[in-house]
């Protein structure tokens, strides 16, 4: 079986009200790129992954006038993909949702949200990711009240076989110091900013902990938007929210575990991997990340699962094939991951 993760940006330019494909020449939400060319160089890329299950970062919208599982379902009609099935759960404001595109002659997934409701008066456990979580973030023995903007979407799934497990997709972000105008001012919004993503990833921690606890097979994947080493602020904390969500420092049968998140952790010079590549304007370059990821269980971890980046210029499938490479590119400025696994 193979499960991806995908971030792809502004998927949401590429649909009308009605979940229809905006496939025209006007521009998507892609720096110089058209919808029509950013909907064919994705129907290329999600052919190529050929994916049991793809979550998907970024996914159209759900609100009042958008439906989130219309628009994917277009689109894998569209890309004539075998993931033609989705499913999502919490909607979010931000117009980037999280979702699964899930082959149903292989697999059943369903919305399985967990932990309690909670009102806007918050819980210090691990309460369902829609409400409150409550927790001191500075040490001032004051709790904070945090919430998800993109709660992370929790599903039960079992394959056709009769194999049970869990998946949570997950896209955690640190907001960027909108307003901020002084360098002290920005400095401080940025540090506030990054506690709450922290905050999310102890959040994130405690349900993964009680699956693993309960001997659930589990993985959690998607855009945790932070890596070792990655953030200029993360001396102050110790610790960056891969390293929280991974269990790093726990026992090891509840820890995570990701090859790529692995190597970064143990090597923090030298070379890198990156699953996500962007323009700096100011500085006339390209920087890469490594901000995707396909966290597993031990159980799962045991069963020698094989994972790849789709890296346009790292992987030798996708660079030595221009049509898939190009695609890429075009896509997003995030890249595939997949897990190829024997479940």
């Amino acid at each position: 079986m193979r499960i991806a993760t995908y971030n792809v940006e502004w998927f949401n330019a590429l649909f009308d009200d009605e979940g229809g494909l905006l496939a025209d020449g006007d521009w998507s939400g892609r720096h110089d790129v058209t919808r029509a060319d950013q909907l064919a160089a994705l129907g290329i890329v999600f052919t190529a992954l050929d994916a049991d299950a793809v979550m998907v970062i970024e996914a159209p919208d759900e609100n009042g006038h958008r439906s989130t599982v219309g628009a994917l379902e277009r689109f894998a009609e569209f890309a004539q993909i075998r993931a033609r099935r989705a499913v999502t759960g919490f909607a979010n404001a931000t117009q980037q949702e999280i979702a699964l595109l899930y082959d149903p002659d292989v697999l059943t997934c369903r919305h399985d949200p967990q932990g309690d409701i909670t009102g806007k008066k918050g819980d210090d456990g691990a309460p369902r990711f829609d409400g409150v979580f409550r927790i001191d973030l500075d040490i001032d023995a004051t709790e904070d009240r945090v919430e998800f903007s993109k709660p992370p979407l929790e599903l039960a799934c079992e394959t056709a076989s009769g194999v049970a497990f869990r998946m949570i997709g997950a896209h955690l972000k640190s907001k960027a110091p909108h307003g901020a105008r002084t360098r002290d001012r920005i400095m401080r919004v940025a540090i506030a900013n990054r506690r709450k993503q922290l905050a999310q990833a102890v959040w994130l921690r405690r349900r993964v902990e009680q699956h693993l606890g309960a001997g659930e097979p589990l993985i959690v994947l998607g855009d945790l938007n932070d890596g070792p080493g990655l953030d200029e602020y993360e001396h102050l904390f110790g610790r960056s929210s891969v390293e929280i969500v991974m269990g790093e420092g726990a026992d090891t049968g509840l820890r995570l575990y990701d090859p790529h998140a692995r190597r970064a952790l143990t090597r923090r010079l030298g070379a890198m991997t990156a699953t996500a590549r962007f323009y700096l304007a100011a500085e006339q370059r390209y920087l890469q990340a490594l901000l995707d990821y396909i966290l597993v269980s031990p159980d799962l971890a045991a069963k020698a699962p094989v994972w790849r980046i789709w890296h346009p210029f790292d992987d030798p499938g996708c660079l030595h094939v221009p049509e898939l490479r190009e695609a890429l590119l075009t896509a997003s400025d995030h890249f595939p991951v997949t897990m190829d696994i024997d479940l």
